[in-house]
């Protein structure tokens, strides 16, 4: 078997844009009809950019290979270039080809693949959603602490028993900084309204953005701690985990980070740092689902936890849930709401979720199917960037 076609779709998200303004799928096809899609999560260049690096990286090192030597496809394409160190866009291209890689070998075999990454271990996947505006709201909900008790209330109440939201303010290209005052009064504020309000019937996921230095990040956490939520998301920026692990030494609340890494060497640091007790690799970026389970293993040596990161595109989420199910130390998996909308419409079949949980599917290789046709029909067509900072100080 070797893969003989790339195609790849560059889809606009439309609003409320939840996931990110476009997705970048890759579908890749072998000599004996069977397609693999994957998911490239890069926001450090424009998608037809990323397109290129997509088509550069497939003809050196993909046409022609055989998708079941992940590994040798791996370390080829981590070291092209002279490079052999985390490269956070090259990464993010080598995830999407190895996901579809692995969607072709489940294929192949008959078999999802969890069963081929030590196998199923979850019947199950806890999940939570960030508190998200109501359909043609502002979004107000992000810094109206009564707006967000309403949807936090609603969510419950279909299922969900964990919420997320990140009430901190804006983020910058000058980040990390100290919080005002302003900050840490809405933050305690905003955490202290939802815990009265949901009780114990929910856990409190508080995200930052790596907005702050140590010294603040620890200010802030103080305020939070009364309210005990489950984790204290990216405290301090991703570089140094020295710093982040001041934090973690000087908090009673578990520190989550991981959207921004790549590779097995990015987290490794975090580990042995004990800068934080809750990994989020995004699969889109991280290195792929062999990285991903590799990290998981390091992370099990530490007692530390997985937490999947998800602001992309359900391929991504799809290949989350593969990792996830087979992985002992998963600990919940970020869903967008109920995986609807326009997350369900790209697939063939919605991912399937219920009552507050993601029931991993049994059907070979990532477990979804690209509907091409929506693919086509909604190309993105805007300037922006996936995701953008504040370019000016706060």
């Amino acid at each position: 078997m070797k893969i003989q076609s790339l195609e790849t779709f560059i889809v606009g998200n439309p609003p409320p844009h939840h996931g990110g303004r476009y997705f970048i799928f890759v579908k890749l096809t072998t000599d004996d009809g069977i397609t693999g899609i994957g998911e490239v999560y890069t926001a450090t260049f424009s998608p037809v950019v990323v397109q290129h690096m997509i088509e550069d990286v497939f003809e050196h090192h993909v046409l022609n290979s055989d998708p079941f030597h992940i590994e040798r496809l791996w370390r080829r394409v981590y070291g092209r270039g002279y490079t052999l160190r985390p490269d956070l866009s090259l990464m993010s291209v080598l995830s999407g080809l190895e996901i579809a890689c692995w969607d072709i070998i489940g294929k192949s075999v008959g078999k999802p693949v969890y069963e081929l990454l030590g196998g199923q271990v979850h019947d199950r996947l806890r999940s939570y959603t960030y508190i998200y505006p109501r359909a043609g709201e502002d979004d107000s909900v992000y810094s109206d602490p009564d707006l967000a008790v309403e949807r936090a209330l609603e969510y419950i109440d279909i299922g969900f028993t964990a919420l997320k939201f990140d009430p901190a303010g804006p983020y910058s290209v000058y980040d990390g900084r100290q919080p005002s005052m302003e900050d840490l009064n809405r933050c305690e504020r905003f955490v202290k309204t939802l815990r009265r309000a949901v009780g114990h019937r929910a856990d409190l996921l508080f995200g930052t953005h790596g907005q702050f230095t140590a010294a603040g990040a620890i200010r802030l956490a103080q305020r939070l701690e009364s309210s005990d939520p489950l984790w204290f998301e990216e405290p301090t920026p991703p570089e140094n985990p020295k710093e982040m692990a001041r934090v973690a030494r000087q908090t009673s609340i578990p520190i989550a980070t991981g959207e921004r890494l790549t590779t097995k060497y990015e987290f490794a640091r975090v580990l042995e740092e004990q800068a934080a007790s809750i990994l989020q690799m995004a699969l889109g970026r991280v290195g792929g689902l062999l990285e991903a389970k590799k990290i998981a293993s390091m992370a099990e040596t530490y007692y530390a936890q997985i937490a999947p990161h998800l602001y992309c595109g359900p391929v991504e989420g799809a290949a989350n849930v593969q990792l996830a199910t087979c992985t002992p130390n998963f600990l919940i998996l970020e869903s967008i709401e109920t995986w609807g909308g326009f997350h369900a419409q790209i697939l063939k079949t919605p991912m399937r979720w219920e009552a507050g949980y993601v029931i991993p599917p049994t059907e070979p290789g990532i477990g979804v199917e690209l509907d091409e046709s929506v693919a086509r029909a909604h190309p993105y067509e805007g300037t922006a960037l996936h995701l953008e900072m504040r370019e000016d100080p706060v």
